[in-house]
């Protein structure tokens, strides 16, 4: 069900920790308690830049002898005067200006050469790569303020052209970023399929590619822009900029002249260039806190989530109310899942409920398939039971007991229970083994977890469990990595895993999905022999009703978060009660007669 389509208390709770993922970027970083105050004081420093001949009181150059070192608050000079009868604050108004050009002409520079290289770097590789690479290594080598110094000896007091030569010094880090996003982004599918559809390779690359890119330019460009600030209040202020204008740096540097006259002329330049770099820094941090944010927007924190759960079972107490299944008995039912209600917030603030109390009993030694189409809400149910739940989702109800243990209800009863009496067999075997550990290394460690044994007799369980799931040398397979096995071994490997801890229960979510036909019987019957052998019970998520009928004992069909139909295996074949369940057969039975 969901609550809603009108806005209810649950609603209001979502909406105001999640944001669609369409919602302007402007807004959520007003809402950032960095991100506002540094966005309008920013916006601000550009608004003077560009209105100061309107706002200063007086010109950039214009003298007044009875304001020289003027302390701050003397009459027509409110931040005082410099050396030179300058008014101060006038100084900062009309600096604003080429500070910002300053600036720009650095993120330009950095951006137009960084970017750019970056892209065909990372898009195309080869020659153009590799030189591309040694030169911006050659380029970050070099001390930047050394070689801005000594740029001054050709240039002489040019602002705008040191800064271009800064641009050209920064603008590697704008090339590293953007070719290691690069080297990920065109390599998916999307690229490929744009490819396929005849789109040029300009195209893709200004379209799919740079857009995958925008986020981490726009940060860095405000660290890039901090930078650029300092920089040129640095060489200003070493003397190396233009003395005729009115930059922050100059500004800095004439108040620094005189500060034995006048040391509050050097507090507000150097106050303004600090609190500048300040905000475009937290800004970069605020852009980033809510790009990630952004990426887990549906995840409520925990005051909220405990408040919308509360809503929303106020909502539901005004739905029918359904009795449950009793519960069997404790001596044949190992785990019971009782009117369990999960529900996720959407995109629009609305709460989605996607199991509507479900009720599911396990028995010992009993293989239970669990069926639907894809969305039906079956992995949830085992997700629940091993407590892996994506942490979006809400539990809004329910009980999943072990021997009668509500693990739901105590976060250490469930985690004494998974690895050691709840084992796991996942759906993709390749993508659950670390890359970076060797097979038996993961195994007998995870072992020594659960089981408390010594290492070598860990090992020698994990040897004996390798060759009983029918892995034929299993001590040089405990010494491989995972990219050296076969799918079919690696689903082997895990299902060792799963049974070394000697569980009471296995979850096996679509095991067989990933392998081909061939292995895929291999490994069923290798369940189907562990669950005799050890007196194991096992729930098989599956939308495969050829894998039921081979391997289960009992069948619960779900559909569209409810369990329809519960049946022994025999029975939902011959005499299947629901039009849904009859509906998923006839299906199975088309695909099995195209397939021949």
């Amino acid at each position: 069900m969901t609550v809603g389509p009108e806005r209810t208390a649950v609603d209001d709770e979502i909406a105001v920790a999640s944001d669609a993922p369409g919602r302007s970027m402007l807004r959520l970083l007003l809402r950032h308690p960095l991100g506002a105050p540094c966005l309008v004081f920013l916006l601000l420093v550009v608004a003077v830049a560009i209105f100061a001949p309107l706002l200063s009181p007086y010109g950039p150059q214009e003298t007044d002898l009875a304001a020289v070192n003027a302390p701050p608050f003397t009459a027509g000079h409110f931040l005082g005067g410099d050396s030179a009868g300058l008014d101060i604050l006038s100084r900062l108004i009309w600096g604003s200006r080429q500070t910002v050009v300053a600036v720009l002409i650095v993120v330009v520079v950095a951006l137009v050469l960084g970017v750019t290289c970056g892209l065909v770097a990372g898009f195309y590789r080869g020659r153009f790569e590799a030189g591309v690479g040694f030169l911006s290594d050659v380029i970050m080598s070099l001390p930047g303020i050394v070689f801005l110094i000594a740029l001054y000896a050709l240039t002489g007091p040019n602002v705008p052209a040191a800064m271009a030569v800064f641009g050209v010094i920064i603008a590697p880090t704008y090339y590293r970023l953007v070719r290691a996003i690069v080297l990920g982004v065109r390599n998916e599918l999307y690229v490929d399929a744009a490819r396929v559809v005849g789109l040029s390779d300009l195209r893709i690359v200004g379209r799919h590619v740079l857009w995958a890119v925008r986020a981490p330019v726009i940060i860095q460009s405000s660290f890039v822009m901090a930078a650029g600030i300092g920089i040129e209040a640095g060489i200003s202020f070493l003397g190396l900029g233009d003395p005729a204008g009115t930059s922050w740096g100059i500004v800095l540097q004439r108040s620094f002249n005189g500060i034995y006259n006048n040391a509050w002329g050097v507090l507000w330049p150097a106050l303004l260039i600090s609190v500048t770099i300040l905000a475009l820094i937290l800004l970069g941090n605020a852009l980033s806190d809510v790009l990630q944010s952004s990426a887990r927007s549906k995840v409520l924190p925990p005051r909220r989530r405990r408040k919308a759960i509360a809503a929303a079972l106020r909502e539901l107490e005004t739905a029918e109310v359904r009795e449950s299944t009793a519960v069997g008995s404790s001596d044949d039912v190992v785990l019971s899942v009782r009117d369990l209600r999960i529900a996720y917030p959407s995109p629009d603030g609305t709460v989605n409920e996607v199991v509507h109390g479900v009720d599911l009993d396990v028995r010992r030694g009993e293989i239970h398939g669990l069926v639907g189409e894809s969305g039906s809400g079956k992995s949830q149910i085992a997700f629940s039971t091993l407590g892996i739940l994506p942490k979006e989702a809400l539990v809004l109800g329910g009980h999943v007991l072990l021997d009668g243990e509500d693990l739901l209800a105590d976060d250490r009863k469930m985690r004494a229970a998974r690895g050691r009496r709840i084992a796991y067999v996942p759906q993709e075997p390749m993508s659950n083994l670390d890359p970076s550990f060797t097979i038996g290394s993961q195994l007998w460690r995870g072992l020594r977890a659960s089981r408390s044994m010594p290492k070598k007799q860990a090992k020698e369980l994990i040897v004996d469990l390798l060759q009983r799931v029918g892995i034929t040398d299993p001590e040089r397979v405990m010494q491989l990595y995972p990219h050296e096995i076969s799918g079919g071994m690696a689903q082997r490997v895990l299902i060792c895993g799963a049974v070394a801890a000697e569980p009471d229960i296995i979850v096996a979510d679509e095991p067989t999905t990933a392998l081909d036909v061939t292995v895929q019987a291999e490994v069923l019957e290798l369940l189907r022999e562990l669950c005799g052998e050890r007196g194991l019970a096992m729930i098989l998520v599956t939308h495969n009703l050829g894998v039921v009928a081979d391997l289960c004992d009992v069948v619960s069909v779900m559909k569209d978060g409810n369990i329809v139909e519960h049946q022994d295996v025999e029975s939902i074949f011959a005499a299947p009660a629901e039009a849904y369940t009859r509906q998923l057969l006839s299906s199975s039975r088309t695909v099995e007669l195209m397939e021949v």
